[in-house]
């Protein structure tokens, strides 16, 4: 497995002796990441805007592509198209019209659809999105992040030292936050997907978190008297190789599906791409230095003598 690995076993990088201007870089970007939500916003998708849903099925073999360049060609907004079911099924998503008349509003965009789509094509259902349905979609999506971030601080309150849990808690705060920014800096839908998406950043870097604070109460109870910082950085070096390789075949898969899965779920492969890059370095940046600032130091330790030297050769 050696030629496989993309870290060496030995490493000593001095991540504490950075790690303030992790800190710095990371606070920037997190008041820049709320500016941009409040002055420039989220695109939202329809999902949370509304709009209207067709199912419909071809006669033949639905050519995505060219079903899409016939819809954008209306003027109506940026639709949605989704295969499902059989290759004859397909899911059209309208965003809501602006008008004198909503209602009236969204009708005329199914009747250009249909106009443009022409015969040969079986409409199967047709479903609006209202104002009312989107913002219950978009207060049950608020509550979902909410309701994993504190399932999170009483597992980690459970699971580790308090200091500990305040640590993960401010590294998954830092994930959401630069995400979100993020998608509003570049203006991609943000849609239910992209929640989804954010739950599994909230998973994949708690992953992280835990396992780097693993190895540090390990290493808290066997060398005692090691100052702080220094056994953060052991134990950080020590899981490195299992860390990076981790997020480098998570990233293979994501950047597969990225390239080849389509429109329809390049948003949330996005953001779970970002996730990775951003999880795996809060783990290390920001999560482990809070735990200097808190004076962390494990309550249960070992009945062994106390030792101060590294560990030689630490593996992970």
């Amino acid at each position: 497995m050696k030629p496989l690995r993309i870290i060496p076993d030995d490493t000593k990088i001095p991540f504490m002796r950075v790690s303030r201007f992790g800190f710095m870089a990371s606070g920037i970007l997190c008041l820049a990441s709320i500016l941009l939500f409040i002055f420039v916003g989220l695109h939202y998708g329809i999902d949370f805007k509304g709009g209207v849903v067709l199912t419909v099925r071809t006669e033949q073999p639905a050519n995505l592509d060219a079903l899409r360049t016939k819809i954008d060609s209306l003027g109506i907004g940026n639709a949605e198209l989704q295969g499902f079911g059989s290759p004859n099924d397909v899911l059209i998503r309208l965003p809501r019209q602006e008008g004198a008349d909503p209602e009236k509003a969204q009708q005329d965009a199914v009747a250009k659809v249909k106009q443009a789509l022409g015969t040969g094509v079986d409409y199967r259902s047709i479903e609006a999105v209202g104002p009312k349905v989107s913002g219950e979609l978009a207060h049950q999506s608020i509550i979902a992040v909410l309701v994993a971030m504190v399932a999170v601080i009483i597992y980690n309150r459970f699971r580790l030292e308090w200091q500990f849990a305040v640590g993960a808690i401010i590294s998954l705060f830092h994930d959401v936050l630069l995400t979100i920014g993020l998608f509003c800096l570049i203006d991609i839908e943000f849609n239910l997907s992209i929640i989804a998406a954010i739950l599994t950043i909230v998973g994949y870097s708690l992953n992280d978190t835990v396992v780097v604070f693993d190895r540090i109460r390990e290493y808290m109870r066997k060398y005692k008297q090691m100052p702080l910082a220094d056994l953060i950085d052991v134990s950080t070096n020590s899981v490195l190789p299992r860390t990076i390789l981790t997020s480098m075949t998570t990233l293979i898969a994501l950047l597969a599906l990225y390239a080849f899965g389509g429109e329809v779920i390049r948003g949330f492969n996005f953001a779970m791409i970002w996730g990775v890059f951003v999880g795996t370095y809060s783990s290390i940046f920001i999560a482990s230095p809070v735990l200097i600032l808190l004076g962390a130091r494990s309550e249960a330790v070992a009945l062994s003598p106390a030792k101060t030297t590294a560990p030689a050769g630490a593996r992970p």
